[in-house]
C-alpha cells in the first residue's frame, strides 16, 4: 500500500482513521469495528464488502 494513500483514506461511514493490517491486507476502522479488504493493491471501501470484526479481535494493526 502506498503510504501517501494511507494518510488520506478514512472510513466511509464515520470518516475516522484507518489502521493498515499488512498481513491480512485490510484497512481497519476501530470505532465501526469494520475491516475493509485490499484486493490487488486497491482498497475496497464499500460497507457491503467490509468484514465485521469479531468480539475477540482487538482492531489493532
Amino acid at each position: 500500500m502506498d503510504a501517501k494513500l494511507l494518510e488520506i483514506l478514512v472510513c466511509p461511514l464515520c470518516k475516522g482513521p484507518l489502521d493498515y493490517r499488512k498481513t491480512e491486507q485490510e484497512l481497519v476502522c476501530k470505532p465501526c469495528r469494520l475491516a475493509y479488504p485490499i484486493r490487488d493493491g486497491i482498497p475496497v471501501m464499500l460497507e457491503d464488502e467490509a468484514r465485521t470484526l469479531s468480539v475477540t479481535e482487538d482492531g489493532g494493526p
